[in-house]
């Protein structure tokens, strides 16, 4: 029965196909009989337009389907295209950063190498900074063999940041000068006015606020104003006379209105130190 139904749809099919194939056929005889009767000619044309619009429909619409995928696909590849060039532009502009920060930092460094006519500049880089001793220490990449001695001066910036702690093969560790812990060896600066007079006294502490240094226990009375310099005094025998420190950003006063307590102003960041530079007295 169900062979028979099949059979019976494929002749419907047949004998469709047949009738439009003559419809056009008679269509087609028609345009060129002008003598035929107009309704028959329109009829056969009306039949043509159904059954070319049945036909292309589906193709069409296949047609505009694989455009569409066709077209997705190719949004999608683009979108990935883009995404792999916005990642590799995101990249490059971050290891540009570092490089031209790197690059400054050295600059500085050969300017201020160049002034140190009575050191040797062994210029060394950061290796490691923890964030528990951000403001106490840090290890740099070069160490006894590139002649890099204890308890010499690191400079940074243009001006002193440290001095070397610790010794070893390979690599040095740095104690800063914003250490402020009990156990570390205190550094002793000296501030010259204007007026040629020097107020002696020790950096005891930091202000991580403004990243200034605190300078304390003053020999004197002596006023001091904005700008002052600061350099090492040379006394303790640790730290050479002479290097620079920074300007006075402010000063506070006592009852009796001398200077308490001054705070410098560092030409190097405390917080962004890659490139530093050991000094090694000459012989």
């Amino acid at each position: 029965m169900h062979k028979f139904f099949s059979n019976r749809k494929w002749v419907i099919i047949i004998v469709c196909i047949v009738l439009c194939l003559g419809f056009m056929t008679l269509s087609i005889s028609t345009r060129n009989n002008r003598s035929m009767p107009p309704f028959i000619q329109r009829f056969g044309n009306d039949i043509v337009g159904i059954t070319s619009t049945v036909v292309s429909y589906p193709v069409n619409v296949v047609r505009h389907g694989s455009e569409n995928v066709n077209n997705l696909i190719n949004t999608y590849k683009e979108n990935q295209q883009l995404k792999s060039q916005v990642s590799s532009v995101v990249s490059t502009k971050v290891k540009d950063q570092a490089i031209q920060q790197e690059n400054a930092q050295l600059k500085r460094q050969l300017k201020m190498n160049a002034s140190l006519t009575d050191y040797q500049a062994i210029t060394s880089t950061v290796l490691s900074r923890t964030p528990s001793a951000w403001q106490s220490q840090f290890i740099i990449n070069k160490g006894s063999s590139a002649g890099v001695q204890k308890d010499m001066p690191v400079l940074g910036g243009n001006g002193l940041i440290g001095r070397v702690s610790e010794v070893n093969t390979t690599n040095s560790k740095v104690e800063l000068i914003s250490d402020n812990s009990d156990s570390s060896n205190k550094f002793s600066v000296a501030v010259t006015n204007k007026d040629g007079k020097t107020v002696n006294g020790l950096i005891n502490g930091f202000d991580r606020n403004t990243g200034e240094l605190i300078m304390g226990h003053l020999n004197t009375g002596i006023e001091l104003k904005k700008g002052d310099k600061v350099s090492t005094n040379g006394l303790g025998g640790i730290t050479p006379k002479g290097l620079y420190v920074g300007t006075v950003a402010k000063s506070t006063t006592d009852d009796y209105g001398t200077s308490s307590k001054i705070y410098i102003k560092t030409p190097a960041s405390m917080n962004d130190l890659e490139v530093v530079t050991v000094a090694a007295k000459k012989q």
